[in-house]
């Protein structure tokens, strides 16, 4: 909400303090926690960005990057650990259910026949109940294994998506000091791109707040950047003074 509302430097205030109090806490081995560390940093990114200040979001969106795929190294060693315990506990009870579920089968048709003696009739409940157990703790696993490849599966995407954000504004960031380079001086190239800006009403509102805070940051002497972004943040565009009338006297030739 506070980024919606415009308010970058707010929140660039509030992760950095966040990042320096709780980020240093937080368990590298628990990749809940380092979700929520570079959720974090992609969060100061944005603030950066809407801030004007891009190179920092560069730095935060490395931090991200980096964070999720540390996080994907560790959870992938854990995890594919806890999945091999699960496939041997697998076949294992897989195993047993095979070789004790015909001897239930058997005791059930010798009780419809001609029904059971004492002893078998509790050797039928217990072995009703070990093979209960047994089917329940399949089940266990094997809901364990679909969550173990879901939360890899995150993981993994979590790593594509901060590495390609950060790749596609490395990219943004060299495109611009090279347009910056080929244009007559920054100040026209402030200028250029502001009127671009300005005309561009299609475009998201964050996007444009965070385009013309830019501008201002490579020429923080241009007055009409300063009033775009007073006017995006809700105020008045002031209008234009009005051009002086010509004096009808001055300079009129004496014949």
């Amino acid at each position: 909400m506070t980024l919606d509302r415009g308010d970058g430097a707010a929140i660039r205030r509030s992760t950095d303090a966040l990042l320096h109090k709780e980020g240093l806490a937080v368990s590298h081995s628990d990749y809940n926690e380092m979700r929520a560390l570079m959720a974090v940093n992609q969060v100061a990114a944005r603030a950066c960005v809407l801030d004007g200040a891009w190179e920092d979001s560069i730095a935060a969106l490395k931090k991200a990057s980096e964070v999720a795929a540390e996080n994907l190294v560790n959870s992938t060693q854990s995890l594919t650990k806890l999945r091999k315990e699960h496939e041997q506990y697998l076949a294992e009870w897989r195993d047993v259910l095979a070789k004790q579920e015909p001897r239930l089968k058997e005791l059930n048709q010798q009780l419809d026949e001609r029904g059971l003696t004492q002893d078998l009739s509790k050797q039928r409940e217990q072995l009703r109940a070990f093979i209960e157990e047994r089917r329940n703790a399949i089940t266990h696993s094997e809901q364990s294994l679909r969550e173990i490849d879901s939360i890899l599966a995150r993981l993994k995407e979590d790593q594509d998506s901060s590495a390609k954000s950060l790749a596609a504004w490395g990219d943004f960031l060299a495109k611009e000091k090279q347009d910056i380079a080929q244009a007559a001086s920054p100040q026209k190239y402030v200028g250029d791109k502001l009127a671009q800006v300005k005309a561009d009403e299609a475009r998201p509102r964050f996007d444009r707040l965070a385009y013309t805070r830019r501008l201002l940051r490579l020429d923080p002497d241009n007055a009409e950047a300063q009033a775009f972004v007073k006017v995006l943040l809700g105020g008045e565009e002031a209008a234009p003074a009005p051009l002086p009338k010509p004096n009808s006297k001055k300079g009129r030739k004496k014949r």
